[in-house]
């Protein structure tokens, strides 16, 4: 059956584009400018390892220029392909436009699997493809600004950056031809959280409307709300550890390649990574049942699921099945059309990937805006703040020493204020408020259209209206 209906990830992507500018009132020509992918770059490349030759296939897609550099992340996986490529890349186009990063959209993918290289191996073929890519300036401070993807981190992207600097001696920016890296190459505290905080901001936002709450069929803050998380990776790890932390959340599930985890009673998300870090997978973990088949955890009962890993884990075969009311996608396009028909006919809400994962490139922006202005952020204003702050602080305390024992300060009141905000909590604070402003984009959408029935529609409105605006301005 799911065979037959299913569509792929691309179409699903295309099927969603077309739901949302059936609604709108766009010139058929820009429709088709904005829909296509600009072009697709594919590489085949050798390099001698073991003794032998290897060839090894990429693709670097750039969806749509409105604004430049184009962004997105690279990633390494056997399943990689242009067709998932250039969804990938459209998907990027949107979130970007969502969220006002003011990038194009694009992606890269090499067809490989991480795990059955060394990591000198690994860097041979990372500095190859970067390689490939820079020379035709897909790798480029001001033209395409790769980042990290499903199967690439920090250390791939030191290389890139590394790889590129030895090609543009003479480039300035060249640290910020490439995001995600570590901080000592150039990248920005709380870069490899974001995804993941983002994703707890967005059920923020979301839980602050009572109207959003109740169309989830659900009733208070998230504070004892049970979640399922798909994929305990660097997305679904610290969305699930900052949801049941900070927010009261308890995680009741966890699922991944070799079964899946379930506790009505709560997991221990800090346990559960450290044991899936030394052993590999979920089986053995004490303190919990342990399922061989992960997804039919999926299925089961709570109020949040997160899907955090894969394309299409939510597909015609067990979306009738999913009783979660509220999902959020912190991977990209884990709910494929088919399903997401079927879910919303249930009156499940789905925050859309399109939004929901949208932290990444948010503070990826921010790491390029710190790679251009060659500064860290906080580093100027600082100690101001503090010694403005220390000004108020004398002022209390010379009052309370005046009221004697009618008012003190609240404990530790002095140190909180005085603290200036540094590096991270700026970037916290840049990434809360543009999880808070795209999302209320979508809700005005959402609850002002009565031909808008769901959030994917909402933010697909939202980010093709801004991209038309941005081909409109430049007279096209």
């Amino acid at each position: 059956m799911s065979a037959i209906k299913e569509p792929s990830f691309r179409e699903s992507v295309d099927l969603m584009f077309n739901r949302a500018v059936a609604l709108m009132d766009l010139p058929p020509g820009l429709e088709e400018k904005i829909r296509v992918c600009n072009a697709t770059y594919t590489v085949r490349f050798g390099v001698r390892l073991r003794g032998k030759m290897q060839t090894f296939t990429g693709y670097r897609s750039v969806h749509s220029e409105h604004m430049e550099p184009v962004k997105g992340g690279i990633r390494f996986a056997p399943s990689v392909n242009q067709n998932e490529v250039e969804a990938l890349a459209a998907l990027m186009t949107y979130k970007c436009a969502l969220v006002e990063a003011p990038f194009g959209g694009s992606k890269g993918g090499l067809c490989i699997n991480p795990r059955d290289f060394d990591e000198h191996e690994l860097e041979m073929i990372t500095r190859r493809f970067a390689y490939e890519l820079a020379k035709r300036d897909l790798i480029h401070p001001s033209q395409n600004v790769p980042a990290p993807d499903m199967g690439t981190g920090e250390r791939e992207m030191a290389w890139i950056a590394d790889q590129y600097a030895r090609m543009n001696t003479t480039d300035i920016n060249a640290k910020a031809c490439v995001t995600g890296k570590p901080l000592n190459a150039g990248g920005i505290s709380g870069r490899v959280e974001a995804t993941g905080r983002g994703v707890q901001y967005a059920l923020r936002e979301f839980f602050r409307d009572p109207r959003d709450v109740a169309k989830a069929n659900l009733t208070g803050t998230l504070d004892g709300k049970r979640i399922i998380v798909q994929g305990l990776g660097n997305v679904g790890y610290h969305a699930a550890k900052f949801l049941s932390d900070e927010d009261g959340a308890t995680i009741i599930g966890i699922i991944e390649r070799d079964g899946a985890l379930f506790n009505p009673d709560g997991l221990d998300v800090d346990a559960v990574h450290q044991w899936l870090t030394k052993h590999g997978g979920v089986t053995g973990y004490p303190d919990a049942t342990h399922t061989a088949e992960g997804g039919a955890v999926l299925e089961e009962e709570c109020d949040i699921l997160i899907p955090a890993a894969l394309e299409g884990v939510i597909n015609l075969s067990n979306a009738k099945n999913i009783k979660a009311p509220l999902i959020i996608e912190a991977a990209n396009g884990p709910v494929t059309a088919g399903a997401d028909d079927v879910l919303r006919e249930k009156g499940t809400v789905i925050i859309p990937d399109m939004y929901a994962n949208a932290g990444g490139v948010t503070v990826s922006y921010f790491e390029w805006v710190k790679n251009l202005s060659h500064i860290r952020f906080g580093r100027m204003q600082r100690r101001q703040e503090e010694a403005r702050h220390q000004l108020v602080i004398d002022e209390l305390e010379r009052l309370d020493r005046y009221l004697g024992d009618a008012w003190s300060m609240t404990p530790a009141f002095k140190d909180k204020y005085l603290r200036g905000a540094d590096e991270l909590e700026l970037v916290r604070s840049g990434l809360d408020d543009t999880m808070r402003i795209a999302y209320q984009s979508m809700r005005e959408v959402w609850h002002d259209r009565a031909d808008v029935e769901d959030l994917r529609t909402a933010a697909y409105l939202v980010s093709i209206n801004k991209v038309a605006a941005s081909y409109r301005a430049k007279g096209l």
